[in-house]
Parts: structure tokens; sequence; C-alpha cells
């Protein structure tokens, strides 16, 4: 309905580079931020050295910067097409609005350089006569500035999860979702036959917060214009419709009074 399949034979790079390979144990991961990734890339290094530690051991910074976890986008086109149709191909989605949420409190709240200071600075520029401003950006401006963007410039924490992992051309073994996480991933575990004491790790960056829920996500959702709600729902129809999450039934909780 939406001509989002296409013949094409080469995958877009931007796609290749969000999929991980992992050899022993014929496993490829598609990256979505914000949906557990970072647990996932601890174990898909943990099955490619062969190691027996728990994955909450593994350092969250040496997940994000080590050689030894392969992107799909390292390898020539056709080798990366053999290895799509051989592997068991698995990704992970979220509700779209508490990704979000969850996006925003995890890069704009903290300290991480590029998101706190250099991102942050950007979005004042656009959205306060005061650019010299150190208050923290808020989600109301967040959402105003994501909105201005072509989604598909969009940073991956926030970009579409459809644009993420072309869920139309790679036919998923398994999709799982970060609202039954436990039973997903020890489904894939097993399905991939990972060793049977490795366990998906209820692990966070920080652990003093609490994780965004339903809850934190519609207090945040509460902050917005019903113009921005409606802009929101359209820059994520497409997640909402293909990883069936609901949304008529989240906005209508979601209505404010907010001008």
């Amino acid at each position: 309905m939406n001509n989002l399949s296409h013949s094409q034979s080469k995958l877009k790079h931007t796609v290749a580079r969000q999929i991980f390979v992992e050899h022993n144990h014929k496993f490829i991961y598609c990256e979505v931020p914000k949906v557990g990734c970072s647990n996932w890339k601890r174990i898909i290094l943990l099955l490619t050295m062969n190691l027996s530690r728990k994955a909450n051991e593994v350092n969250h910074n040496l997940i994000h910067r080590t050689p030894l976890i392969k992107r799909l986008s390292s390898y020539p086109s056709d080798y990366q097409a053999k290895l799509l149709t051989s592997y068991t191909k698995v990704m992970f989605t979220r509700d779209p609005l508490e990704r979000l949420v969850s996006a925003y409190r995890d890069k704009l709240l903290h300290s991480e350089p590029y998101y706190s200071i250099t991102l942050a600075n950007e979005i004042k520029a656009m959205c306060r006569k005061n650019k010299n401003s150190t208050e923290k950006v808020t989600f109301q401006e967040f959402v105003n500035f994501i909105l201005t963007k072509n989604q598909e410039l969009l940073d991956v924490h926030w970009k579409p999860m459809f644009l993420l992992c072309d869920p139309c051309n790679i036919h998923y073994d398994i999709m799982g979702k970060f609202e039954t996480l436990e039973q997903d991933s020890e489904h894939v575990l097993r399905n991939i036959g990972a060793p049977e004491d490795m366990h998906y790790p209820n692990f966070k960056k920080y652990d003093s917060e609490k994780r965004t829920s339903d809850d934190i996500t519609l207090e945040y959702l509460r902050k917005l214009s019903a113009e921005q709600i409606q802009k929101i729902k359209k820059l994520y129809q497409m997640d909402f419709a293909m990883f069936n999450y609901p949304y008529d039934l989240k906005m209508n909780l979601y209505k404010t009074d907010t001008v």
C-alpha cells in the first residue's frame, strides 16, 4: 500500500550499518536504539568471542567501540545478500512514543557532550530568543526540532524504526518487542543455539533512574499541544501500523489542553 518494498538487490548503506552479524550462531541483529540494543551488543560480543561471562559484566563503552562486533555494512553487497538469506534475522521494536520519550531523557537530560551540548545548542538556537540560555532543552523544544527534519535524516535514536531496519525488504525471522523483552529475548537465544546459561541482562545505563514507562511517557506527552501530538503521530505512523502499536488508543490518553 505504501510502496515500501523494492526489488533493488543492494541494501541501503544506512540500513546495513544498523545490522550486526554474529557468525558462530549465524545470528543477524538489527539495532534499534532505545529498544535494549546495548544489551544485545553485549550478548553479540560474548557469542563472537565464545566467552562465558555474564552479559551485564561487559563494559558499556566497550560495546560501542569494539571492532569485534561486525556490521553488515563491512561486507561486500553480494556477501551481505548471502548472509541475509542464510542467517537468523532478528529485530526488536518499542512503542514509538515511549521510545521517543526514552531518547529525550537519555540524550538531552544527561551529559553526553554531543547531545547535551552540540545538539542542545542547535535546538536552543532554533527555539529560543536567548541563544545563550543555560536551561536544558525542554521536551516541547525537542519535539519541535525533530518535526522540522526530514525523517530519513533524523538521528538514529529517534528515526522511525521501519527506516532503520527496512522490514519490508529484509524479512526478519523473529520480531521481538521491548514490552515482552524477557520472554522474546529468551526465545531468540534458544533459537540461535546460544549457551544455556546465557540470558538477556536486565541492565540499564543509568541505574538510579526509572525506566521510561507508560506513566512517564504520558507525563511528557501531556506537555505537548494537540498540534504537536498530531504531527508526531504522522511522523511515526508507519511504525504504529507495521509493528502493531495502537496509536489511536494511546492518543486518546494523551489529549491535552495545552496550547
